[in-house]
């Protein structure tokens, strides 16, 4: 259900980013590759539902370029989920649970022409840093990210 999440949510929000034949490949990556990831065991994953149906998804750990804070990898809402305000509650949730395990600060990132992302993170208590960076999602053309930044209390 979380490749399911993120892929549906990729669909919608990251179309524009790459070429057709990239996007595709992406895109089923997404759906595929969560079973693994979770076996892992190297975060934490939280899943939000609403009338029993999984909408969001959360996958936070340690920071490795803070070691003082905790880095949330990933956090999705399924298109049929945006605007229900189950992704609020599961970045509630999500923080709580941070909170609960001691961390004091987070941080995250996410494409800087996303302007639904970016007032999701504000609206849930998160600032700009003021760092920006390309990332290469495998594709050869580095995309611009901004970081957001939010302390715990």
């Amino acid at each position: 259900m979380v490749g399911e999440i993120h892929a549906e949510s990729w669909k919608v929000a990251y179309a524009g980013f790459f070429s057709p034949e990239f996007f595709a490949e992406a895109v089923r990556q997404r759906r595929g590759k969560w079973h693994a990831m979770l076996a892992e065991g190297s975060g934490t994953a939280m899943l939000a539902a609403l009338d029993g149906r999984p909408l969001a998804f959360s996958y936070f750990g340690s920071s490795p370029a803070r070691p003082e804070s905790a880095e949330i990898f990933g956090f999705y809402g399924h298109p049929d989920g945006w605007g229900t305000g189950v992704a609020g509650a599961l970045m509630t949730a999500s923080l709580r649970r941070m909170h609960d395990d001691g961390v004091k600060r987070v941080h995250l990132w996410t494409l800087r022409d996303t302007p639904q992302s970016r007032r999701f993170y504000a609206k849930s208590g998160f600032t700009e840093s003021g760092v920006v960076r390309g990332h290469d999602f495998g594709d050869g053309n580095p995309i611009e990210q901004v970081e957001y930044e939010l302390l715990l209390s």
